[in-house]
């Protein structure tokens, strides 16, 4: 095997979109430290030692978001850092202790540890679109960029924490990196669908599940969304790493559909199965995403069948699905 192009670390590795990073990074020709809760769990690992070239070049670590310096040992040594790790979203009773002070405070435990290491030339953290399309003041003729900011304001009114979360925690790692010199890139992917590598599956992947299933209440709220396939986001990330000129925010979606839509989308290319027809009319504005910025690194998005396809697939591989009949 050929020498590694460097060493890198990864950042939560068991999640949905941090194992497909993985893979990614490690077919790429890297060294990866991952960084996981629990490296003894083996159930909740173990998609991720049987990753090509996993056993040559993965190495698992314990970090803790909310525990200072826990990232150090992880991070050290490392030319890159890609953080995607993420606190769980769970409805709660305190959503300011409970979701808001772990995605900052956690985002900056990474970049304390970050500041420590000389060898290291980039940071990209794993935001979210989410961070740019929650306004009341946007022209839905004119596509949303990198240079727009969701409203502090508008989330905190309507209590929509999870974009407040990436919000505030994109906010203040490109503060914490402006004063302490480290190169940040940030990724803001829209929802993503595709094959899950983890056993369980996480709340994105169920809720596309549900779906496909006939429910309705976990994806009501969606509305009008941006959607990716998850490998073109892991793909970003790894481009944005490597681009040196790469600077700054990209927004990384394929598709921005209505819930309508997308159900006769999926209830005419996958008719055996229940895709409810109908939905709560919700009274939103349109809008789509500029992808121009990260088009220009030489992405090309996969479509809508693309990431369909590959999620459905993965689905009846796991046994959460039968067979589906595909009309092409």
């Amino acid at each position: 095997m050929d020498q590694p192009k460097g060493k890198v670390c990864v950042t939560g590795a068991s999640g949905f979109l941090a194992s497909w990073l993985v893979k990614r990074i490690l077919l790429e020709g890297y060294e990866v430290i991952g960084t996981v809760r629990d490296p003894a769990n083996e159930k909740k690992l173990a998609h991720l030692w049987k990753l090509e070239r996993a056993k040559e070049r993965l190495l698992l670590v314990k970090a803790d978001l909310m525990e200072d310096g826990s990232f150090d040992n992880a991070i050290i040594g490392c030319q890159g850092v890609f953080h995607t790790a993420s606190p769980v979203l769970k409805p709660t009773s305190n959503p300011e202790e409970e979701i808001l002070k772990p995605a900052i405070e956690g985002t900056l435990n990474v970049l304390r540890s970050c500041s420590k290491n000389q060898s290291l030339k980039r940071v990209v953290l794993t935001s979210s679109s989410s961070t740019v399309r929650i306004r009341d003041d946007f022209d839905p003729n004119i596509p949303l960029d990198e240079s727009v900011w969701t409203s502090v304001e508008l989330c905190k009114r309507f209590q929509v924490w999870y974009a407040l979360s990436k919000t505030l925690a994109e906010q203040a790692a490109w503060k914490f990196c402006e004063e302490n010199s480290i190169d940040l890139v940030t990724v803001l992917p829209s929802f993503l669908v595709g094959p899950s590598l983890p056993p369980d599956l996480c709340s994105t992947a169920s809720d596309v599940l549900g779906l496909l299933k006939g429910e309705t209440e976990k994806f009501q709220w969606h509305g009008q969304m941006g959607y990716v396939h998850i490998d073109d986001v892991a793909r970003t990330h790894i481009l944005v790493f490597e681009h040196e000129a790469a600077g700054g925010r990209y927004i990384c979606s394929s598709n921005v559909v209505s819930l309508e839509e997308l159900a006769s989308f999926l209830s005419t290319r996958y008719p055996s199965l229940p895709i409810p027809k109908r939905f709560e009319k919700l009274n939103r504005l349109h809008y789509d995403f500029d992808t121009s910025k990260i088009k220009s690194l030489g992405l090309k998005f996969k479509s809508l069948e693309e990431m369909f396809d590959d999620c459905i697939a993965s689905f009846v591989e796991k046994g959460y699905l039968s067979h589906v009949v595909t009309s092409q």
